[in-house]
């Protein structure tokens, strides 16, 4: 059996939170013996534990990070990762999101000097010099600096992206990595990156299928208090301001909708922002906050024609595999690992990147063909349990820690 620790930001919470988590489940129920170390944690149970912090003196550290602009490099205690029982017992580590301010990459070689790594990236933060997404910027294949999105998260007030570069560059050449990406993009992006000289393998997130499965659309609008003869359509995001997940793209997609549309569509939200759509675009909207039920959110999905995800950048969006898994297709721009999940005509409706026209237009040609609305809404359901069930990524997850493992026993054995 297996002994496999992740380390990442949380838990439950956030888009990498719940997919590692998802993954530590069918890793246990696939026989490996799984256990989390994070930053902050939600659930409870023998399995998870939080990262042991030595707050005062970080939080006085954290001072040179802000003049700086190098984040995370205060966090002194992962360093002492090692004397953590789970280390201890751990054969194999598998990083995960390491830059919410629980963990100090400088720790890497320190902590795979004994213990091989899988580091799953769900983002680009890894391969730049500050940045999570990089957009239309490509100086993270060549050191950074002179950086566009300064304000990007996470934010610097200074400009030392060329040293973070060279500082992630030298860490990445004395740690023992193998990379997974959840999507081929972003596969390719670590192939002209800083960490092309490491093993690179592309797994899927996995998703529980018999969770998240179509349940029957008058059933789940009845559930909620919906109006079982509008059209229904379902947006997710924490914050309309929050850029990278296009709030204000999808106002302005909403807001050129005919006003004869708009008085027969229901706009299902989650987060906290449905009262802002409804005063500035005149969609009627039920919001039903931050949801956490996995069932709750099957049942959403369900009850929606189709989901809107107006993203700027993106790896392997949760939001839109959760929704292809319950049989709704979905409209969203043609950026990063997205096209992996929709194909137009297919799955849902691709438009090019920040044309909200063609995203307005998509919504209304969709929702102008039922029979093809069908037929994607099968071909979604079909594409969720050929690729992204949890079981095949548990397997997949299963057969490269051993390779690695054996690579790394057979080096120290030698």
């Amino acid at each position: 059996m297996v002994k496999v620790l992740h380390i990442n930001q949380s838990d439950i919470m956030g888009g990498a939170g719940i997919a590692a988590y998802r993954l530590h489940q069918g890793l246990l129920q696939g026989g490996v013996d799984s256990r989390l170390l994070v930053g902050e944690a939600k659930l409870g149970g023998d399995r998870i534990a939080t990262v042991s912090r030595r707050l005062k003196i970080e939080n006085q550290l954290s001072r040179i990070n802000r003049r700086f602009s190098l984040n995370y490099l205060n966090i002194i205690s992962s360093f002492e990762i090692p004397n953590h029982q789970f280390y201890k017992q751990a054969e194999i580590l598998n990083f995960h999101n390491l830059h919410t301010g629980y963990f100090n990459y400088l720790a890497l070689p320190h902590l795979t000097r004994e213990k091989p790594a899988v580091w799953t990236l769900h983002d680009m933060w890894s391969l730049t010099g500050h940045c999570a997404y990089s957009y239309d910027c490509d100086r993270w294949q060549i050191g950074c600096g002179h950086c566009p999105y300064p304000q990007e998260y996470p934010e610097i007030s200074r400009d030392n992206t060329n040293w973070e570069w060279k500082l992630k560059q030298w860490l990445y050449q004395r740690s023992n990595l193998t990379i997974v990406t959840p999507s081929h993009w972003l596969g390719e992006q670590v192939k002209q990156s800083l960490l092309k000289h490491c093993s690179i393998a592309v797994i899927p997130y996995g998703i529980d299928l018999e969770v998240y499965q179509p349940i029957s659309t008058a059933l789940a609008r009845t559930a909620l208090g919906i109006n079982h003869y509008k059209n229904v359509l379902l947006f997710g995001v924490e914050n309309l301001t929050y850029r990278r997940k296009g709030g204000d793209l999808l106002l302005k997609a909403l807001h050129h909708l005919p006003n004869s549309f708009k008085q027969e569509t229901i706009l299902i939200t989650f987060g906290n922002s449905g009262n802002q759509i409804t005063q500035r675009v005149g969609i009627t909207v039920l919001n039903l906050g931050y949801l956490e039920s996995d069932r709750l959110k099957a049942l959403s999905y369900s009850s929606a024609d189709l989901t809107l995800f107006p993203t700027r950048a993106d790896n392997l969006p949760l939001v839109l595999q959760e929704s292809l898994a319950c049989a709704t297709p979905a409209i969203s721009f043609d950026v990063g690992g997205v096209g992996e999940l929709i194909q137009s005509g297919i799955t849902g409706y691709l438009a090019e990147p920040e044309n909200v026209e063609q995203f307005t237009q998509g919504i209304l040609d969709l929702l102008s063909s039922p029979s093809l609305m069908q037929k994607m809404s099968q071909n979604c359901r079909q594409l969720a349990e050929t690729k992204y069930g949890l079981t095949q990524q548990s397997q997949q997850y299963k057969k490269l820690y051993n390779q690695v493992l054996s690579q790394f026993n057979s080096l120290s054995a030698g």
